[in-house]
């Protein structure tokens, strides 16, 4: 079904806001898009990102509007996780079967490139230009320089709120009538470091690999970039022992990645100095309902439903709320009503089963992927899948590598989960884990 045109604002020119300009530029309507910060394509990038693991999800959004090919320009696929365990030689886990990747992309890179896109598909974009208010029924934003100052009216048909975690547009519908919100922030937060590349541009780790360090109460992780050097993230209590708290001075920062993270020995002075010179940011769980006022305002990505990032779905789920936006517009054309209900009641059990599973991954990223136990069960569990992939497709997988509900992978995660806590009390199944009784024992749990 066509639409007949509409005069759209978008607020926030991220990833999401800027996915969701070229979509509705293609569907013919007329978009402006505001952010209160300068346009990144401009600026030197900040560095408080944490590189973007783009999978099938954000490809499939990407593909309907003929742009898959040309992000993978920018992006280098990963097939396996590179663990670096304490006491251990550095060992593979693949990510799934074969083929079978995740893709790593420089948030600033990907950002200025859909910026670059959506102003070709005829999106007008104004930067420093700060939303303060925006009239629900009415669809008028008011921006300006400050929030006492005076402020300028723009009236839209719709808006559509892509300001992130923490949305002007979503703040403004916290104010009406049973509108559901939680924020929930957890104690661990996150600081960017980069190790650079070699000095003849290549990288100084497995290029193809997501490397994680796990520690238990903290890990480090590192993605690739296309100029050799690697992101890295720390994640780490803000308090305590270990924490970002307990490193004052830089020798407090030597010693600290020097007695954890050995192997990146080469590269210590540069995460010295980056641990001072980048923020310590806070990582939050957020969650509303609705999603939409009317026909006039709806949220798109984080600023629905931020999640942590620990399943490296944040930018997927937000661009498959756009292709499931996509969908209803095209199944209800010009009733905006009908698209907005149906798009909220679609994605928000997904967006909050996407939200428990980054949460549960999580606490297994930093304290689970270490402990014996748990790496024979994902054995096992590997073992199983791979002898029948139709009856065991593990969640990380149908998360990841699945164009499938999140609700499904969730569901069927659990119910995976409760088999596998009876196989692993089996008796002896250290020494019989690859045994036909366990196979056995599986399939028939599986009934």
């Amino acid at each position: 079904m066509t639409q007949t045109s509409k005069n759209i604002a978008i607020i926030g020119s991220g990833l999401v806001g800027s996915l969701l300009a070229i979509y509705l530029k293609k569907a013919g309507h007329q978009v402006t898009v505001f952010d209160r910060r300068p346009d990144i394509r401009t600026i030197e990038f900040s560095g408080r990102s944490i590189n973007l693991a783009m999978s099938n999800r954000g490809w499939k959004t990407l593909r309907e509007v003929g742009l898959e090919d040309e992000i993978k320009q920018i992006a280098i696929p990963l097939d396996k996780r590179a663990m670096h365990v304490v006491g251990k030689p550095m060992y593979f886990q693949p990510y799934g079967k074969e083929g079978e990747a995740i893709w790593s992309i420089s948030r600033g890179v990907l950002n200025r490139r859909m910026i670059d896109l959506a102003e070709q598909a005829g999106a007008v974009f104004k930067f420093n230009e700060k939303v303060w208010d925006v009239d629900l029924p009415e669809a008028k934003l008011f921006t300006g320089e400050t929030e006492k100052g005076e402020w300028k009216t723009y009236n839209y048909d719709i808006i559509f709120g892509c300001d992130g975690a923490f949305s002007r547009v979503r703040h403004k519908m916290q104010r009406r009538s049973r509108f559901d919100y939680s924020q929930d922030f957890i104690d661990v937060g996150y600081k960017e470091l980069t190790i650079p590349a070699n000095a003849d541009g290549t990288h100084k780790l497995d290029k193809n690999s997501f490397h994680i360090w796990p520690r238990g109460r903290f890990m480090f992780i590192a993605m690739p970039n296309l100029d050799g050097s690697f992101t890295c993230t720390l994640f780490m209590p803000f308090e305590g022992e270990v924490s970002f708290e307990s490193i004052q001075t830089k020798s407090d920062a030597k010693t600290f990645f020097t007695e954890y993270f050995p192997n990146v020995m080469q590269v210590i002075e540069d995460l010295a100095d980056d641990f001072f010179e980048n923020p310590t940011s806070a990582l939050v769980t957020m969650k509303c309902y609705p999603w939409t006022y009317w026909d006039k305002i709806a949220l798109v990505g984080d600023s629905a439903h931020a999640v942590v990032p620990f399943y490296g779905q944040g930018m997927n789920a937000g661009f498959e709320d756009i292709s499931v936006l996509n969908e209803m517009m095209l199944t209800h054309g010009d009733d905006w009503n009908s698209v907005f209900s149906n798009y909220q009641e679609a994605r928000k059990p997904n967006a909050d089963a996407i939200a428990e599973l980054s949460y549960r991954n999580f606490i297994e990223m930093s304290s689970k992927t270490s402990n014996p136990k748990f790496l024979l069960q994902k054995k096992i569990e590997k073992r199983f899948a791979k002898k029948y992939p139709d009856k065991w497709i593990p969640a990380y997988s149908r998360v990841t590598f699945s164009e499938r509900p999140y609700v499904e992978a969730l569901a069927i995660g659990d119910a995976q989960e409760k088999i596998m806590m009876q196989v692993m009390q089996m008796p002896d199944i250290e020494s019989k884990w690859d045994s036909e009784e366990v196979e056995q024992n599986i399939l028939s749990l599986l009934k």
